[in-house]
Order: C-alpha cells, then structure tokens, then sequence
C-alpha cells in the first residue's frame, strides 16, 4: 500500500489519504484475484487504518464502513476426485500407445496423487529431487518459503522408475542430456504446468470424467490421507502447508 502510494501523483501526505485513495488502492489489488484474496487485504487494511488512528495520524479510519466481498465458504471446499474417477484416468492414462506418452502421463498422475504436489512445484522438479533410496522427493518451497522432502508411495516410485528409461531415450535423441527437469515433452524441454494441466483434461474428456484441475489432486491425496487415519501435523507436513489452518480445511 505503502508503495502504490508513492507511484501516485500528485504523492499524498499519510495524513491527506482519503476514502478516494483507499477504493483506488482496493480497486487495483481486485483485478483478477479471487474474492479471498481481496477480503485478505481488507483485513491488513483495517488493522493499519486502526494502528493510524490510534497513532493520532488520521482522525478516524474510512475503513471502518467498508464492506468486504462476501464468500461463500462452501465454495472453498475442497473437490475431491472420486475413486471411481481416479481409476478412470489412470485406465485412460495406460491406454496411450506411446511408451513415453503412457510412461510420463502414469508418473504424473501418480506423483500429483500420491505426493500431494502443487503444479508449480511438479514443473520445477528435476531429476536430482527423487530420491529412490529414500523413496523421497526433494519439493521446492517457492510458495511457502521452506523446501519439504515429500514420502513417494511404492506406487509412484514404480512409476517414476518405468518413466526415467522413456525420458532418458527422449534426451538421448535430442543430443540434450545436460536437460535437468525431471518431466520434459518430446523436444527435450521442461514440461511446463499448462502442459500438463491440457493432457490432464484430455485425460478427462476421454474417461469421461467431469472436469478434473491439477490441484484436485491435492485436494484427494490430503482428504484420503485424513481418512486412512494420519494427524493433522503428518499431513501438513507431507503437502507443506505453512499453517496447520489450510490443513483443517481437508477435515
């Protein structure tokens, strides 16, 4: 906020802002994000606007009257992906004919199921983050600031395994061995989270299964770890959650 108000011209005083700057500093913050992200903001807004006018800086704080964006609170439950679905995509998964389009589709779906790993951390991982002695993958803390070692179920460690031999036959043609991502497409790349997000919906639409996101698996791997009896701490600590509220969402 501090910020946005030294962009602005002419530069306001702290004491000069008025209820004008602060719906033009809310409108800004609201494009493109969802309603919780801007009723967020209205929370540390307020609480400035508080600490301001016990201060003595503003006489009283705008604040106060502003209604925040109302959230349906059902609306972020989380959707898990039925068991007969889950075995849908997989059936579909095993049927593609190209033994490096069914060998990587089969690891992905895996390590998102039984790792519980966001698309932005399955993009980024490489080669060196599994750890097959461990049965360990090594998971970037881009989102939450802390780097995590995620338990890879049996299942997915034999995928992973019935993978790597595909990739390394895909490197080995493109002359790019030095390629350090371990997903990658058929031009020697990293595979990139839009990519995998489409082949997850054709997936989909193939099983006939309504429409599945990536982070769905998130959603499945946490609800199915509560209900086969793991705490609370054991499952924020293999999604990585900061605080152990996001996790409660799961119960």
């Amino acid at each position: 906020w501090g910020r946005w108000l030294r962009r602005h011209r002419p530069r306001p005083a702290l004491e000069a802002v008025d209820t004008d700057l602060v719906l033009g500093y809310l409108r800004s913050r609201a494009a493109f994000h969802a309603k919780a992200t801007i009723a967020n903001v209205m929370s540390h807004l307020r609480g400035m606007g508080e600490y301001l006018v016990r201060d003595g800086i503003w006489p009283s704080s705008p604040l106060r009257w502003m209604k925040g964006p109302k959230i349906n609170f059902r609306s972020r439950l989380p959707k898990r992906i039925g068991r007969e679905h889950l075995k849908a995509l997989w059936e579909e998964a095993a049927k593609r004919p190209e033994g490096f389009a069914r060998g990587q589709a089969m690891a992905i779906l895996a390590v998102l199921y039984g790792t519980g790993v966001r698309r932005g951390e399955l993009e980024r991982l490489d080669v060196c983050d599994w750890s097959c002695d461990e049965g360990t993958l090594q998971v970037d803390g881009r989102k939450t600031g802390e780097e995590r070692r995620a338990p890879v179920p049996v299942g997915v460690a034999r995928c992973l395994d019935a993978y790597l031999p595909h990739r390394q036959n895909v490197l080995e043609k493109a002359g790019r061995l030095e390629e350090t991502a371990l997903f990658v497409t058929r031009s020697s790349q990293r595979l990139k989270g839009d990519a995998v997000g489409e082949m997850i919906h054709r997936l989909a639409r193939r099983a006939k299964v309504p429409l599945v996101s990536v982070h769905q698996f998130r959603h499945t791997c946490a609800s199915d770890l509560i209900e086969t009896g793991l705490t609370l701490p054991q499952v924020q600590q293999v999604l990585g959650h900061r605080a152990i509220t996001s996790t409660m969402w799961y119960l």
